[in-house]
C-alpha cells in the first residue's frame, strides 16, 4: 500500500506565500516523477509542476517565476514553494507520484488534496 500525505495548505492574502509538502510512504521500491496538480473551483484538474528523480523540473506557464518545485529523495518528499500568490491560484492542490512497489507494480499515486485559498 502506498500513501501520499499532503500538508501546508491554507488561507493566505494576495502576494503571500505558502509551502506545500507531500510525503510518500508504504511498500515502495522506487519513486519516479513527482508533481503537483490543482483543481480550481468549477474547473478541471491542471498541471502545476513536476520534478523527475534526477531533479529536472517542468513548471506551468501560469505559475512560472512564482512557484518552485523541489524534492528530497532521502525523505520521499516533494515540495511546492508558492510565492506572490494570486486569487486565481485558489484551488485544491493534489500531489502525484509515479512509483514502483516492492512487488513490481508501477502506477501513478495521488494524495487526498490540500486546499489553498488566496483571498483578502
Amino acid at each position: 500500500q502506498v500513501q501520499l500525505v499532503e500538508s501546508g495548505g491554507g488561507l493566505v492574502q494576495p502576494g503571500g506565500s505558502l509551502r506545500l509538502s507531500c510525503a510518500v510512504s508504504g511498500s515502495i521500491s522506487s519513486i519516479y516523477a513527482m508533481g503537483w496538480y490543482r483543481q480550481p473551483p468549477g474547473k478541471q484538474r491542471e498541471l502545476v509542476a513536476t520534478v523527475t528523480n534526477g531533479g529536472s523540473t517542468n513548471i506551468a506557464d501560469s505559475v512560472k517565476g512564482r512557484f518552485t518545485i523541489s524534492r528530497d529523495n532521502a525523505k520521499n518528499t516533494v515540495y511546492l514553494q508558492m510565492n506572490s500568490l494570486k486569487p486565481e491560484d485558489t484551488a485544491l492542490y493534489y500531489c502525484n507520484a509515479g512509483a514502483r512497489t516492492i512487488i513490481g507494480r508501477e502506477r501513478d499515486y495521488w494524495g487526498q488534496g490540500t486546499q489553498v485559498t488566496v483571498s483578502s
